[in-house]
């Protein structure tokens, strides 16, 4: 071979060419050995240009004319820079191969993503009659795992048993990583287990596989035997194992990864260090997650996503939106569809509706509203932050919807008690030909559930199995029982919940309990109430939903009863909190709050509306108070609600006809709704109010909800 046609190196060559000429010019030429010590160099230490210059040299000199050892040697400098046609060439110009040449290609082909081709070369190489080896059967079984190819990995899985590579700690890495390609756990880790002598990269392999095929626990298991072996933990193990301490949110195992890089100083690379990150983000270790990110020397698009993705779901929304403009002010790097998708899930937390609309307009300036995962986040936000029509014109103007969209506007609709609107949106999807599956069900379902459409919802619920064979999931059966009991048919609801086909769980059983609590039927609360306790003994909403029913009957025993089994379990009420969004600054309201700069304003404000109401009629409910308190005190607690506070907040600092928007993070109570009805028709103006349930549309005395929430 006196030459070669690779299209990403003849550029090269031809310029080379000359300039290794003239530099040898006055010396003698190198020997044939003396080319192979240098390539071989070059190979091991990845200066391909170099190596390039000197393939240029061989040419003009003539050295390489019938020499297999030197075109070797070329075969494997360009299989390891990638380069498979040039490699090719060289391979196909040999006429006497040796196994390290059969061996160079098939490892070229399997770690270049030719997967097919190393196997089908490694095939080749047998019809040959070349015999596999420990350099072989390793990318040969890579290949099998890229490929997902299971009986052919378990052919070559047989030929390594009969060849005795079995034991080789190299073949048997290699090994466990193709079965835990497959999905095959189970077989990995005892090929694991049965190796006689195992490196670190032996541990990083199985621990690798538990992660990516979703077995956290196990993966932190074989790291805790790792650490009580002879071997040390390296940066791949590190990478490896630090994705399951995120989905655990095991942040003890977390820190002490930290501890364990800091110790014996490693590298704190920014893949490193954004693991790390997702570790306490997943962890709710926002202050350990934000200092790590603070100390980067160079923050990429992963550290950014990494924090603002973990402030929008697992700590503080507006936290999330401050970093989100600190990104774009500092300009280093350019937000992508995760960082605004987590943005618009931030917004629509709080209702953020100004910042929403600011984002919108940045995100389709640079494009992103073409994306359909963007598209759908923007339909969400808005139906999320009480503008349906602004969710609906973001839907409409979505160049091709898919099951995600249409699912996603149903929800918008239930959310906003329109329920009629969804089931039409449910049908016009699949009049359009999709097929609605599990989540497109849900949706219409919840709907139906929020706007009392019991018989659409049973009709639905009994379609969905039959007509779509799609056997109902807990999900499913919740939504039943919310939709049943909320219409007031509590024992229907009881009898649904005995003959599930599946076992209730805890959501079930609360959902009925919620209904209970809105129907004042002690009884059924009594029993649902024990089943949640049993099923999950820290969740907090039924044992308010049980001690609120008692209050309610004045059965203040009971109610005591109930609070101290909360305090045994270490669990507290969460504190009433609301949020004004003005001028792209969100006010956050805690119940009985004070420390608002115009606090004094604002009470005085709400006193003005408690004396207005007062002197039209209007008469405070107190059977949401629980406690055992003079009326007149329970009053004054009804007023100390954050909702009120944000309300009278919005009233001081907006135009009159604008509408108000309020978030809130617990269900609005009885007096707080028919308080919100009385100030809408006072002030002639729309208040959207979004509770843990749904929105409530006030307007000129009258809810959207029809009191059914």
């Amino acid at each position: 071979m006196n030459g070669f046609r690779s299209p990403k190196s003849l550029k090269l060559l031809h310029q080379s060419t000359t300039a290794i000429r003239e530099a040898l010019k006055n010396h003698r030429l190198l020997t044939s050995l003396q080319c192979g010590h240098l390539l071989q160099s070059l190979t091991a230490s990845k200066c391909f240009k170099k190596a390039l210059r000197l393939h240029a040299h061989m040419i003009t000199c003539g050295v390489l004319i019938h020499n297999t050892y030197l075109n070797t040697k070329l075969c494997a400098m360009y299989a390891a820079s990638g380069d498979m046609v040039a490699a090719r060439v060289i391979f196909d110009g040999i006429v006497l191969k040796s196994s390290f040449l059969w061996n160079v290609m098939v490892r070229g082909y399997a770690c270049n993503g030719f997967s097919l081709d190393s196997l089908v070369l490694y095939r080749e190489m047998l019809s040959f009659g070349r015999r596999p080896d420990n350099f072989s059967y390793p990318f040969a079984l890579m290949a099998c795992g890229d490929l997902l190819l299971v009986e052919v990995g378990e052919r070559i899985h047989g030929e390594v048993v009969v060849s005795g590579f079995e034991s080789d700690v190299y073949v048997g890495n290699s090994l466990v990583s193709m079965y835990s390609k497959f999905g095959e756990m189970g077989i990995a880790r005892n090929l694991f287990d049965r190796m006689p002598k195992r490196d670190v990269t032996s541990w990083n392999t199985v621990i690798s596989g538990y992660v990516k095929n979703k077995y956290p626990d196990m993966a932190l298991t074989v790291l805790s035997l790792l650490s009580r072996s002879d071997l040390r933990m390296d940066r791949a193990t590190l990478v490896s194992v630090l994705p399951a301490c995120a989905d655990l949110g095991a942040v003890k195992q977390g820190k002490e990864i930290h501890a364990y890089i800091l110790r014996n100083g490693m590298e704190f690379d920014a893949f490193l260090t954004n693991a790390l990150i997702d570790v306490y983000i997943n962890s709710k270790f926002i202050i350990g997650a934000r200092q790590l990110f603070e100390r980067m020397s160079e923050m990429d698009i992963v550290s950014w996503n990494s924090l603002i993705s973990g402030s929008a779901h697992h700590g503080d929304p507006m936290e999330c939106l401050k970093l989100f403009c600190q990104m774009n002010s500092e300009g280093a790097v350019v937000p992508d569809a995760i960082t605004l998708i987590a943005v618009l899930g931030a917004c629509d937390r709080i209702s953020a509706l100004q910042f929403g609309r600011i984002t919108h307009a940045y995100l389709a300036k640079k494009g992103f509203d073409k994306e359909f995962t963007v598209a759908t986040a923007l339909i969400d936000m808005y139906a999320k932050c009480g503008s349906l029509s602004c969710s609906h014109h973001a839907f409409d103007e979505m160049d091709s919807k898919n099951l995600i969209s249409w699912s996603t506007m149903v929800s918008g609709y239930g959310l906003h008690g329109r329920g009629r609107e969804a089931v039409s949106c449910f049908t016009e999807m699949k009049a359009k030909g999709l097929v609605p599956d599990r989540v497109a069900f849900t949706s219409v379902l919840s709907a139906c559930s929020h706007a009392g459409l019991v018989n659409e919802g049973k009709e639905l619920f009994y379609q969905m199995s039959t007509e779509y064979l799609i056997k109902p999931t807990i999900e499913h059966y919740s939504c039943m029982v919310d939709l049943l009991g909320r219409a007031g048919q509590l024992e229907e609801a009881y009898k649904f919940i005995m003959d599930m086909e599946v076992r209730p769980n805890a959501d079930v059983w609360a959902a009925f309990l919620s209904s209970c609590h809105i129907h004042r039927n002690v009884e059924l609360a009594e029993i649902a109430a024990l089943h949640v306790f049993h099923l999950n003994p820290k969740r907090i909403g039924p044992y308010i939903s049980l001690s609120n029913i008692y209050a309610i009957e004045n059965r203040w025993g009971d109610v005591d009863r109930v609070r101290t089994a909360m305090r045994r379990n270490g669990l507290r009420k969460p504190p009433g909190c609301s949020f004004v969004e003005l001028n792209m600054e969100i006010h956050r309201f805690m119940v009985g709050d004070k420390s608002h700069p115009q606090s004094k304003s604002i009470y005085a404000k709400l006193n003005e509306i408690r004396r207005q109401l007062k002197e039209s009629g209007y008469t405070p409910d107190t059977s949401s108070v629980s406690y055992d308190v003079a009326e007149d005190v329970k009053e004054d607690l009804l007023w100390d609600h954050s909702e009120r506070l944000a309300l009278a907040f919005a009233l001081l600092n907006t135009c009159s006809g604008m509408s108000i928007r309020i978030t809130k993070n617990l269900r609005v109570c009885g007096d707080c709704h028919n308080v919100t009805k009385l100030i809408s028709n006072l002030i002639d103006r729309e208040i959207i109010v979004r509770d843990a349930r749904r929105f409530h549309h006030f307007q000129n005395g009258s809810c959207s909800c029809g009191d059914y929430w």
